[in-house]
């Protein structure tokens, strides 16, 4: 049977793999305008303000790539006591995605990112964030919500973006928690502190966040990749590490080998967002019971798909189907 009779093999069952994403979840908001002088108090251009559009960021792309994909999901994590955790839990809510596992701290602002754009060209980025650890009080009550929802997942996806979420304790007892019922944890990392992500099945950075875990100067060859993954297998025992590595594609490290998927794009407009496309389409796939070899081809296709547009995109099954056939 082809990847596409498999594929569409599990459209035809109609069943929906049900995912648990936990992360650090946040709003994009972008301001667009014009810029044709400069302040007069300073420096600085004045951007004429013309429109303004909010997305979900961070955790949030990668949800909305699975709800994309035909996924059913459950989102975990922290927001604010704000109108801008309201506008988060609304904009899910509206996706279809479930929220009851997303709790409130009232020290913390949502985390919202502001971009303003003059023209295509972007002048500045405000950050509206907290980054300090969670109470130990707030740890397990986002614990419980985790635990309780882990029986019904197919698979859990933990999005790191630092923002003081996955705290050493917390993360270690995610994974412990789906190992304990047989659930497979896939983590998208961030930070040096790849310990807390022991006995994760698969650890999936970028080349630039393997060589700085792994602490090498470089990596340029498939060789660096193996050699950099082997220090990751020794910290955290993961079952596979899937490194995306720009246009070169893809590589599946495991502590046996090393298998190199090159990247399927011909045009490249935009990487915005390609790494939470990879990651929803490795964890869909997984879920619906592919090998992870065949779930990383997938992915690549999925992510050739999304860099051929401009912004943050997502794909679908069909578009994949039709991507393979291409080639």
């Amino acid at each position: 049977m082809t990847l596409t009779d498999k594929v569409r093999s599990i459209q035809k069952t109609g069943k929906k793999p049900v995912i648990l994403v936990i992360g650090d979840i946040m709003i994009d908001h972008y301001i667009w305008g014009n810029a044709s002088r400069l302040s007069p108090e300073a420096p600085v251009p004045i951007v004429n303000v013309k429109n303004e559009t909010t997305t979900l960021g961070g955790a949030g792309n990668l949800t909305q790539n699975l709800v994309s994909l035909g996924a059913t999901v459950t989102v975990g994590g922290v927001i604010g006591d704000d109108d801008a955790g309201k506008q988060l839990t609304e904009i899910l809510a509206n996706e279809g995605v479930e929220t009851s596992t997303l709790i409130i701290d009232v020290t913390r602002p949502t985390t919202v990112k502001t971009r303003v754009l003059a023209g295509n060209q972007q002048i500045v980025r405000i950050d509206r964030e907290f980054t300090n650890a969670l109470t130990d009080e707030l740890e397990n009550e986002l614990l419980d919500k985790i635990t309780a929802n882990i029986d019904h997942a197919d698979i859990v996806v933990l999005s790191d973006y630092n923002k003081g979420l996955f705290s050493h304790s917390l993360t270690s007892k995610i994974i412990k928690a789906a190992n304990d019922r047989q659930k497979k944890v896939i983590v998208d990392p961030k930070g040096l502190n790849y310990a807390k992500y022991k006995n994760a099945f698969i650890i999936k950075p970028n080349k630039k966040e393997l060589a700085e875990a792994a602490k090498t100067e470089k990596i340029n060859t498939i060789a660096d990749v193996q050699n950099a993954a082997k220090a990751i297998f020794n910290e955290t025992n993961a079952t596979y590490l899937v490194v995306t590595l720009s246009e070169e594609g893809m590589a599946i490290v495991s502590k046996d080998e090393c298998r190199l998927l090159p990247v399927k794009a011909t045009e490249v407009f935009d990487v915005t967002g390609a790494g939470d496309t990879v990651l929803a389409a490795i964890a869909y796939f997984i879920a619906s019971g592919l090998t992870v070899e065949e779930a990383c081809e997938l992915a690549n296709h999925a992510a050739a798909i999304v860099i051929r547009h401009i912004g943050s995109a997502t794909t679908t099954i069909d578009e994949i189907i039709e991507d393979i056939n291409k080639g």
